[in-house]
Formats: C-alpha cells, structure tokens, sequence
C-alpha cells in the first residue's frame, strides 16, 4: 500500500549533498590531527589509498542498486547473492555501526559547547539529540534540507582554508612556526618521518574518516531519480575525496609542519588560529559543532531506515516497519534516538577512551560492510552474468579489484590487531558479530520448529 512505502522525496542536490555530508565529518576535522601526528606528510597517501578502495566499492553499490529496483539497501543483494544470513548479519552490523557513530558524535556536541557555555556535556547533548529526532521524524525532505545545509557549512570552511592557504603559498607567508611552503612536506623528517609502520598505523583513522560514504545507497529507497542521482553522486566521489581531504590536508601541512600540530586538537583550529585569524577558534569550533551534529542526524536517518527494512523482512520486530502519517519509520527512529542515548553515559563513564573505542570499533564494522558489498559484487557477476553485461552503471575491473581491496581491507584489519590503541576493540568487535550469527541460527531454527 502507498501508505506503507518510503516516500521518495529526496532530491538530486540532497543526494549529492548526503554525499559530501557523509564523507567530511568529525573523522577529517578532528580524527586527522592525531593520523598526522601518527604518519606526517604520508598521511596524504594514505587517504588517496582508502579513498580510492571506498570509490570502487560505491561503483559495485551503486551497480547492484540499480541492477534492481526492488532494492532499497545492500541488505537486500547481501540476502539474495550471498544468503539470508548476510542480509541480518550486515543489516544490524550497519545499524551497530552508525549507532556508535552517532553515540560519538552527540558526545561532541556536548564538548564543543562547553567552548561557549559552563554547563554539563549531557544536556547539549540531549538537546541536540531531541532536536533532530523532532525534524526527522517530520518528513524526509526535511532531512535532506538539513543535510544540505551542514554540508554547506562544511564545504565553505575547507574552501576558505585552501584559499587562504593557496594566498599564503604564493606570498611565502610567514608564521610562528616558519615560511608557508610546500617543503614543509619533507624539511622535517621526510615524507614518511615515522617509517611505515607509522604509515600502517594511520589507516585506522583514516578509514574511519571515510564511513558514511555508503549513505548515498542507503538513501536510494528515497530518491526521486535513483538511475540518474546515484550514479552522478557516485562519480563525484573521487573528485571530493582529492580535494576536500587531500586537497585540505595538503595545504594545512604546508601551513604548519606535521611536527607543530596538536593531535588532541583539530588542525583546522590550529591553522586558522596560526595565520593570525582571531575568531578562528571559535569559527572552527562552530562548524565543528555542525559537523558533528551533521554526523549524528546521518546516523538517525540511516539507523532508523536500516531497522525499517529489516523489519519489513521479519528480521527484526514488526512494530518498527511501521510508517507515521509524513511516511518516516517513526518507531523505528524512536527506537534509534533512545539507543543513542546511551552516549550521554558513556561520555560520563569513559570520558578519555570513549572516542577512541567508539571510532575502532566502527571502522572494523563498516569494513565488514563494505567488504559484503565486495562479495555480493563478485557473485552477482557469476551468478548473473546478463544483468551485469546490460548494466548501466558498470563497475570497473572487477572481479579483480574487488579482491584487492578485500586484501587491503584484510591487512588493515591486521594492523589494528597489532597496534596497542586499537588492538582491545579489534579483539572485541567478534563478540558483536557471535551474537548476531547465534540470533541469525536461533530465530531460523524458531521458524522451523
């Protein structure tokens, strides 16, 4: 029935706006102070490496989407070409994933006030958290619009600082820290001032920065013209990727070496703050606040759509496939927002840690996630051969690239488990994924019996 279905009021700005949105959060703003303290000027390497391994698995997404109309996650090619088990595992892992996300976020909010205001952390939060269930649970269009405009707010902050910072380049601009120039890059320790295994460390967070990008799929179920929209945000990617996090990165290490840059801090802040912009920090802090805020409204829409869905295909409860009268999964987002939460406990229990296993635990998951992506990719190509000589969004290389970047993915995940930061939550990110195969096996029995 037409009350029962998603309405697809999203539109082609609000698609490539999710787009941009999904992929410049607090990872690049904040997450990138402590990768460059880890890596130096390979930093810029190691974003162009995960960028360009998240661009092919949108290409194999964004090919499956549209290889069918019925799908409305990659939840539902996960079940058909690769079981029933996928499906659920994958389904509840990426709901698992932006719940954290959003946990970390709304956290933040509540810090960055603090910048402002003398009152505690929870009740920032909480607010902003109330906010933003009462917009979404409006109309879709309304988190789109919403979308677009933190996206905005994004976009021209980095686009000031690569102007400015192209300005300083030309004139040789002098800072406290020394000459603005593109030396800057080698003259304080090299490219790899910490060897590779510095280098190797770095992609934890870098990987991180990247989670999200996947909306521009999640958000298929409600876009007006999925053959023409996806397929525009999907291409983009690449270009977005060099020039909002390479681009920005490049500028702020030519700004400020490596070396003189805080990893407790945004280098955002920093580099504004450095080249004598007195508001800056409190400039920066705002739009830190917006992105973050950004960040957790993504993480209700995708985490309410996820158990949508979900439950649409009695894999979760009935009552959360229901839609409100603006056609929202309202108990669903309900359901969401109060998991959510939860974050106003955890900034209180683990004040120092929190972001830290919260970010680990995430990145593990998307990988899992994207690696799914992968797999469906390979076997839709086996298992039919004739949608995908038809296809119109074909993604390129494969098979053969969507097992370098499982290798890739692999040898990140590696490397997780042998650096001392992230190497707790490396070890217990399995005990999510027990428990999902033990329910998966338990409600299939259920049904048999």
């Amino acid at each position: 029935m037409a009350h029962q279905e998603l309405k697809r009021d999203l539109k082609n700005r609000h698609v490539q706006l999710i787009a941009i949105g999904g992929t410049i959060g607090t990872g690049l703003f904040l997450g990138s102070g402590k990768a460059i303290q880890l890596a130096g000027p390979s930093i810029l390497l190691a974003y162009l490496i995960v960028g360009m391994a998240v661009f092919f698995v949108m290409r194999a997404l964004g090919e499956l989407l549209l290889s069918n109309s019925g799908y409305q996650s990659f939840t539902d090619f996960a079940a058909d070409y690769i079981g029933p088990w996928a499906g659920f595992v994958t389904g509840w892992t990426y709901w698992f994933c932006w719940i954290m996300v959003a946990m970390a976020d709304i956290i933040a909010v509540g810090l960055y006030v603090q910048y402002w205001l003398d009152i505690p952390q929870w009740i920032p939060a909480l607010i902003c958290l109330i906010i933003l269930l009462g917009l979404n649970l409006l109309t879709v269009k309304l988190f789109g619009e919403l979308e677009f405009w933190f996206a905005i707010i994004k976009v021209i902050t980095i686009l000031a600082l690569i102007a400015i910072g192209i300005i300083l380049l030309v004139i040789g601009f002098q800072t406290d820290t020394g000459t603005v120039s593109v030396k800057n890059l080698w003259e304080h320790g090299g490219i790899f001032p910490n060897g590779v295994s510095g280098f190797l460390l770095a992609f934890q967070m870098v990987v991180f920065a990247y989670v999200g990008v996947e909306l521009v799929g999640v958000s298929a179920a409600e876009t007006a013209n999925p053959q023409k929209n996806i397929p525009s945000a999907i291409n983009k990617i690449p270009m977005r990727i060099l020039f909002f996090y390479v681009g920005a990165l490049f500028i702020i290490l030519t700004i400020n070496p490596w070396d003189q840059l805080n990893a407790s801090s945004s280098p955002f802040v920093q580099v504004f703050s450095l080249v004598g912009i007195p508001v800056a920090a409190g400039i920066i802090n705002f739009v830190v606040l917006t992105s973050a805020a950004s960040a957790c409204n993504s993480g209700l829409f995708s985490t309410s759509r996820i158990l949508y869905n979900l439950s649409s295909i009695k894999q979760g409860p009935a009552r959360l496939a229901r839609l409100n009268k603006n056609h929202v999964p309202s108990n669903a987002l309900l359901t969401s927002a109060v998991v959510v939460s939860i974050g106003a406990l955890l900034s209180y229990l683990l004040p120092e840690q929190a972001f830290s296993i919260v970010t680990t635990i995430s990145a593990i998951c998307f990988i899992w996630v994207w690696g799914i992506i992968l797999i469906s990719h390979i076997r839709y190509t086996k298992l039919r051969p004739d949608l995908h000589e038809k296809s119109t969004f074909k993604a390129p290389f494969t098979p053969f690239i969507n097992y370098v970047v499982l290798a890739l993915f692999a040898f990140i995940l590696i490397i997780m488990l042998f650096a001392e930061a992230t190497r707790l939550s490396v070890m217990l990110t399995p005990l999510w994924f027990a428990l999902l195969f033990l329910l998966y096996f338990f409600r299939r029995n259920k049904k048999k019996a």
